[in-house]
């Protein structure tokens, strides 16, 4: 058995109106269609919907028992209609975004405001997530856009520059009294980005270590980098961070460029090319910020 949506609402509308001429024109359809419409519907559940006289139209049993269940059915369909052309247009849906910590502190909010200024009734599901995660999470549709370390290499990805990020070194004021380098710090006490927040970062923050002749003692781990750039100003230890972490505003302590090009990396939006209308308009605040 297959069902139309259009022969059960002719159906529907039938039986409100008992009259083949007013429902045709509810319905938008010559008498014939209609006519042929209920037919194949009676044909498709094997019973007869209507008994028809010259003079009345009338449901049969099977119709009265029918009718009512038609009639959510349709109503169901009319407002999944509605909602599917709105999630193709980009008007309504769930926009699902992974992003790492280099985007957390600015223009990740940035877009998020912009995006939402025009967007109301899109919810927003955002995942702290490596790069790795992000990618295969995109693959597989279990994300919508990602905020990934270039390269992308995918070719079922398109992507688009929008940060240039590198690590620096953090450390309490007053603590140094010239400009520290990383070459400096073999037995210094490291405070760094946990390994569950972000693999990809330890890892590169533990390549630049080893880059300058030591491996760093980390005396501790915290989640997220306000919480990092706060143990750095109580003292615990110094930190290898984004430059964008300055956005914190974290008072008593001070950034330091690492001067190693080994330091730098770029971020970009990444989402498949199977795009939906609503990821088109994500990529559109971002490409605002970034032109601003």
């Amino acid at each position: 058995m297959s069902l139309s949506v259009d022969a059960l609402r002719a159906f529907a509308v039938l039986s409100e109106e008992l009259h083949f001429g007013r429902a045709a024109a509810r319905l938008d359809l010559s008498q014939p269609a209609l006519t042929k419409q209920i037919k194949r519907l009676e044909f498709e559940i094997g019973g007869t919907l209507f008994e028809r006289t010259t003079a009345h139209v009338r449901l049969t049993p099977v119709g009265e028992a029918l009718k009512d269940r038609c009639r959510s059915l349709v109503a169901e369909a009319t407002a999944f209609e509605s909602f599917a052309t709105r999630v193709a247009k980009g008007e309504t849906g769930n926009l699902r975004i992974g992003f790492g910590i280099a985007v957390a502190t600015d223009i990740l909010p940035r877009a998020i405001l912009g995006f939402r200024q025009t967007n109301q009734n899109i919810l927003l599901e955002l995942q702290d997530l490596g790069s790795h995660q992000q990618t295969e999470m995109l693959l597989d549709g279990r994300l919508d856009l990602g905020f990934l370390r270039m390269p992308i290499t995918d070719r079922r990805l398109e992507s688009m520059l929008v940060l240039k990020e590198e690590i620096q070194l953090v450390v309490p004021s007053g603590r140094f009294e010239e400009p520290p380098t990383l070459k400096m710090m073999p037995d210094e006490p490291f405070v760094l980005i946990a390994h569950s927040t972000s693999e990809t970062f330890q890892r590169h923050a533990f390549a630049l270590c080893a880059e300058s002749g030591f491996v760093p003692n980390v005396v501790l781990e915290a989640k997220e980098i306000f919480t990092v750039l706060n143990l750095v100003r109580a003292g615990v230890g110094i930190s290898l961070v984004p430059s964008t972490a300055k956005r914190m505003h974290v008072p008593d302590i001070h950034f330091f460029p690492l001067r190693m090009p080994s330091a730098r990396w770029d971020i970009a939006l990444a989402w498949r090319k199977d795009r939906l209308a609503l990821v088109q308009k994500f990529v559109k605040s971002v490409l605002s910020i970034i032109h601003e």
